[in-house]
């Protein structure tokens, strides 16, 4: 790399490091509650507000910490500019249920701004259009397709060969009046208002499993209960499946944030290319100076080449398009994409519907998590919800599901026997500080990190969701499954679901 800006050696996302976040205790015993979500990012933050407000008594439990998840990697887009989906849409689903999809993607962010103005917050909220540009013949015509959905379904938009941002582009879909905003000074603040209306939290407890009965229990890793009338699963990935074979009909993807200062001002707006890879630019407001946040490097979890590459593939575009003065941080997000592209949101299974899910938001969690919590806390005040229905978990698009559901599934079944098979023959007393190599011990599989201090950390790379072989994530430090999406810390932790205990240590001689 000639890039004289050097990479921040650990990532740390901007959203977390620019608020501090209160602290609530571990959950300790076993107790009662109307409603009992486990997640706490937008979704279930939300979701706890919208009932609270309405008397019911709601408790909230993370594995981690408040807002350490999705929510708090994201880009923070407020946007219903979700790709190029719309003219996909109309032809899957018809003309009726893609508007639906607008529409509720604009309630989302019209119940944001309303939330904002309610409560005077200060979450750096701003207008701004939104751009899908391309700079590749190819898809100039898909734009051209795309704006005449945008025509169809009356969405306020622009097609032109120039926008603000000054790259090279030869076509460019404009779609009016989005908005982007800093989301944990957001709900930083309807955690203060739920909790003011009886919301009780606790963090460092995990959802293992539920007991559903005529009042479902949620049973923790620690054996306590928590018996209620409904569950809302807000943790990203479901970690009650309730024969919803969940992990066969969605598949996750990591992508790459860097936030960086240029000599160049912002011009404003929210971009994304229509092309691979993906390129997507927007601001962010640090101390009144432009923070340049550059998105982007999808690929599955777990596979592919080092993680680290995709961090310095945004820097160097970067540094060609805008130039770096200053790199100032670096961070990973992690989605979930259903067979059709829609979320699932509603209850986990027909016959389950106390038990409520919330996932698959494709990297769109500002819009979708909102437009989820209102869904699903309509549900449980026996309110009408107009999008209930297009969002519906038991539903079984014939296409494209079927041929992506064979494709998805093969794959898994590839890194299933793949990663059973794979290792390295690294002598662990080679290891480089600060790096991790796959070996066998004892015949057994093993994951082995050397930390700065050349302490060695190693777990059994068995998976504990369904028991694929993890693979080492250079660029977090993580051991990730490429299966189903599970994220370890190197000491074996769970980081991220849908595996809820942690990977089993090894002793080394």
């Amino acid at each position: 790399m000639s890039n004289s800006v050097n990479i921040p050696q650990f990532p740390q996302a901007y959203w977390r490091d620019s608020v501090p976040l209160p602290d609530f205790p571990k959950l300790n015993e076993s107790i009662k509650t109307d409603v009992a979500i486990v997640g706490g990012g937008i979704t279930g933050i939300t979701a706890a507000y919208l009932l609270t407000k309405q008397g019911l008594k709601v408790t909230l439990i993370d594995a981690g910490k408040l807002l350490n998840g999705v929510t708090g990697h994201t880009t923070a887009k407020i946007t219903a500019q979700h790709g190029i989906i719309y003219d996909e849409f109309i032809q899957h689903f018809g003309e009726e249920k893609a508007s639906l999809y607008y529409q509720a993607c604009m309630d989302a962010k019209q119940f944001i701004e309303e939330t904002i103005q309610t409560h005077q917050i200060d979450c750096d909220y701003r207008q701004e259009d939104a751009y899908i540009f391309t700079n590749s013949d190819e898809y100039v015509s898909q734009l051209e397709t795309e704006k005449k959905a945008y025509d169809q379904l009356n969405i306020s938009g622009e097609l032109s060969n120039s926008m603000p941002l000054d790259i090279p582009v030869k076509s460019v879909l404009k779609m009016d009046n989005q908005a982007q905003f800093h989301p944990l000074k957001y709900l930083n603040v309807l955690v203060d208002e739920a909790v003011k209306n009886g919301l009780e939290i606790y963090e460092q407890t995990t959802a293992v499993d539920i007991e559903y009965t005529k009042h479902p229990n949620i049973l923790t890793r620690d054996e306590h209960r928590i018996n209620c009338n409904y569950v809302i699963q807000a943790s990203h990935y479901p970690f009650y499946d309730g024969q919803g074979f969940y992990p066969t009909r969605m598949y996750p993807e990591r992508s790459y944030i860097i936030a960086v200062k240029t000599p160049e001002q912002f011009p404003g707006g929210m971009y994304i290319n229509a092309e691979s890879p993906t390129r997507s630019v927007r601001s962010a407001n640090m101390n009144g100076d432009d923070l340049w946040l550059i998105v982007g490097e999808n690929h599955k979890t777990g596979q592919g080449q080092s993680t680290m590459k995709h961090y310095e593939a945004l820097q160097e575009y970067a540094e060609k398009q805008f130039g770096i003065s200053e790199f100032v941080y670096r961070w990973s997000a992690q989605d979930l994409t259903t067979m059709d592209k829609l979320p699932y949101i509603g209850p986990v299974t027909k016959n389950e519907d106390n038990v409520f899910v919330a996932t698959g938001y494709r990297k769109w969690g500002m819009t979708n998590g909102t437009i989820a919590a209102k869904i699903i806390s309509n549900r449980i005040l026996d309110k009408d919800n107009l999008y209930g229905e297009l969002f519906t978990p038991s539903r079984f698009q014939a296409d494209p599901a079927v041929r992506k559901f064979t494709r998805m599934n093969a794959d898994v079944a590839k890194h299933m026997i793949k990663g059973k098979l794979e290792y390295t023959n690294d002598n662990v007393k080679d290891l480089k500080p600060d790096d991790a190599t796959v070996t066998r011990v004892n015949g057994k599989r093993t994951g082995v990190y050397k930390d700065n201090d050349h302490q060695l950390y190693a777990v059994d790379t068995t998976c504990k969701h369904l028991g694929c072989e993890v693979n080492w994530n250079s660029g977090d430090r993580t051991w990730d499954c490429p299966c189903h999406g599970s994220r370890y810390a190197y000491t074996g932790e769970v980081i991220e679901g849908p595996a809820n205990e942690p990977l089993n240590k090894v002793e080394l001689d």
